[in-house]
């Protein structure tokens, strides 16, 4: 498997540029800051929003051409740490710098699974 180093620039939308992508893969990890924050925490139906200046310790999660599931853990300037789903809204401070791991397309795709009302990922064979 081969993997891909991307950087967010200032400004860029955290979630947006990795929809922006429309690939198939996961993120596998990212360092770097964001000046604002959307996080929808566990069970929440609107997100959260968190003041910056913020790191990012962890970005994880898939990339299909029908959207991304991506989960983060920031922390504030006090250390306090939270984590939840990428909502729009999470804005780059300095830099996001990501290692992608792509994968052929075709292989993974989300549909709504009736169990649990959400999009959830579906895997083929490439």
């Amino acid at each position: 498997m081969s993997f891909e180093a991307r950087r967010l620039l200032p400004g860029d939308d955290l979630r947006g540029a990795l929809q922006a992508l429309a690939g198939t893969g996961f993120v596998v990890a990212d360092i770097g800051s964001l000046s604002q924050a959307q996080i929808r925490l566990a069970e929440a139906s609107e997100p959260t929003f968190i003041a910056g200046p913020l790191e990012i310790l962890s970005l994880s999660g898939s990339l299909t051409p029908d959207g991304v599931h991506l989960h983060i853990a920031v922390s504030d300037a006090a250390g306090h740490v939270l984590g939840g789903h990428v909502c729009a809204g999470c804005v780059v401070r300095t830099t996001a710098e990501l290692l992608l791991a792509p994968l052929p397309p075709g292989t993974l795709s989300r549909a709504v699974d009736p169990a649990t009302g959400y999009a959830e990922l579906i895997v083929r064979e490439a």
